[in-house]
């Protein structure tokens, strides 16, 4: 769905004068409710089908994947079921990209609202981030156990693996979406350089291929890439025999915090200027 925002001519700097670190905690709370609330409407309520598209869109990539590989492969690099194989790779990597996509656009989707001092630029991005997050995990759930008893899938699934993955994933377009949020803000064609820039990501995160399956030269430079390691470790909750040992948790976790750091830091400096030129 196109994003609209109606910023008009006004400046906003009078309007985002107070301090708003004066506002008690409980109006945040109300302000990213609100603007969930909005979001919902706006992005799931007015579209003919609504959230079925938001289960739709990832069974027909998965689906792509699943067919067009299984006409060149006799079994997936895992286990028996290509659907299966590729729904686990690549679900937890749409929560990132669907993230990084829609924190990216938080303020501008918001510019209005951003106007009035009782909502604040972290309101706007906790919305995005929390309704997007809990919709994208809620969409992989009624998919991945679709799928579980569509195959008749008896094997014991470990959910502690698949949650952290999930949270990575989700931290990880947090932080990359706030960055990118600023970015975007001062070069309007950052946002179009950065889809070109991440469409090999795919390729790169071991949704298609697994870590192990490809040349040592591939897994040095690849192990960087920590959508690697969780698409790995999703993975891990549905094969029992699938224990990848490259996986570092302390790498994937700073990585993301520290990604969710520079985006805190960059926007509380910068939100006024980014708002200036929506």
């Amino acid at each position: 769905m196109t994003e609209t925002s109606s910023s008009g001519g006004t400046s906003i700097a009078p309007a985002l004068t107070p301090a708003r670190g004066q506002m008690p905690s409980w109006q945040h709370f109300r302000s990213i409710a609100a603007l969930i609330l909005r979001e919902m409407v706006s992005k799931y309520g007015r579209n003919p089908g609504g959230y079925i598209w938001a289960i739709v869109e990832p069974i027909g990539m998965i689906a792509a994947l699943s067919f067009g590989f299984a006409l060149v492969l006799r079994s997936p690099p895992l286990g028996t079921s290509f659907i299966l194989f590729y729904a686990t790779g690549y679900l937890p990597f749409m929560v990132f990209q669907k993230n990084s996509r829609f924190v990216m656009n938080a303020m501008r989707f918001s510019s209005t609202l951003l106007k009035y001092p009782t909502v604040t630029w972290f309101d706007a991005v906790s919305a995005r981030f929390l309704l997007n997050t809990l919709t994208e995990m809620l969409v992989s759930y009624i998919i991945i156990f679709s799928i579980l008893i569509w195959i008749d899938y008896s094997s014991i699934i470990r959910f502690g693996p698949i949650l952290i993955a999930y949270l990575y994933a989700a931290g990880l377009g947090l932080g990359i979406g706030m960055i990118n949020c600023v970015l975007s803000g001062f070069v309007p064609v950052w946002q179009t350089i950065w889809n070109i820039l991440t469409r090999p990501l795919l390729l790169a995160s071991g949704v298609i291929l697994l870590y192990r399956d490809l040349p040592d030269a591939a897994q040095s430079i690849l192990w960087w890439n920590p959508l690697s390691h969780v698409t790995a470790l999703a993975r891990m909750s549905f094969y029992p025999t699938f224990e990848p040992q490259f996986i570092s948790h302390l790498y994937v976790a700073s990585f993301a915090l520290i990604l969710i750091a520079m985006g805190l830091l960059l926007l509380r400096r910068f939100h006024l200027e980014v708002l200036e030129r929506l």
